[in-house]
């Protein structure tokens, strides 16, 4: 379990089909590492991963195929040069994002970006083929003000269409210049995972049952004659 707020970024070097060696830059490199072990998860960009080497300055980890079909990190060419960085929420400490499982759901595409006097107004919607995945994983959790991970940065959608098919976020300075969303060119493709609270809503209110079960009205006879009258 993540929150959504980046403690660094690193760049990824293949070492081979699925196995990657993350390199942190800079300062963060000894805050990531200072209680690092063997068998932790890290996300990156937002893709939980486990650690199975640990570096001088990062770490080594495998994706699995469904990972590097599904996410950036089986198409970093169309993806930005840096990878977002953030270690597993410890019991105690603080949630300032909201709950990022790690879990992709789909790919996003950058399609606008404007600088505006207090924020970076940065738009996303499905890239050209893969529209359908879009509205099948990742449109139906799309909300006004509701949290969204891009890239596992945790963000709250500005606005969007009534489908869901584009969203908008305000991204304040600190956070677009401390995550790889300043790298970030006109196209590039990104992780998107919608809220797990949202997506456990969703699956109640739709959940229908079989033809064949038989369900009784809640009445105040069937109250009563349960013990809750």
């Amino acid at each position: 379990m993540f929150t959504g707020l980046i403690q660094g970024i690193g760049t990824m070097r293949s070492l081979g089909q699925d196995r990657f060696a993350l390199s942190i830059k800079g300062n963060a490199a000894s805050i990531i590492l200072s209680d690092l072990a063997i068998g932790d998860s890290v996300a990156v960009d937002g893709v939980c991963l486990t650690v199975e080497e640990i570096l001088p300055d990062g770490f080594v980890a495998t994706a699995s195929p469904e990972t590097l079909q599904r996410t950036t990190l089986g198409q970093r060419s169309q993806a930005g040069n840096y990878v977002n960085l953030e270690t597993s929420l410890r019991v105690g400490s603080k949630l300032g994002g909201h709950f990022v499982t790690g879990h992709v759901d789909g790919l996003g595409c950058l399609v606008e970006s404007v600088s505006t006097e207090k924020s970076w107004e940065m738009t996303f919607a499905a890239p050209p083929s893969m529209s359908e995945l879009w509205h099948s994983r990742i449109a139906r959790y799309i909300i006004p003000k509701g949290s969204i991970a891009v890239n596992g940065i945790s963000l709250t959608v500005a606005d969007c269409d009534e489908r869901g098919s584009w969203f908008k976020v305000a991204v304040i300075p600190h956070t677009y210049a401390e995550t790889n969303l300043c790298y970030l060119n006109i196209g590039d493709l990104v992780n998107l995972e919608g809220d797990i609270l949202g997506k456990y809503v969703d699956k109640l209110l739709n959940h229908r049952l079989a033809p064949d079960s038989a369900q009784e009205d809640l009445s105040l006879t069937f109250l009563a004659e349960h013990g809750y009258l």
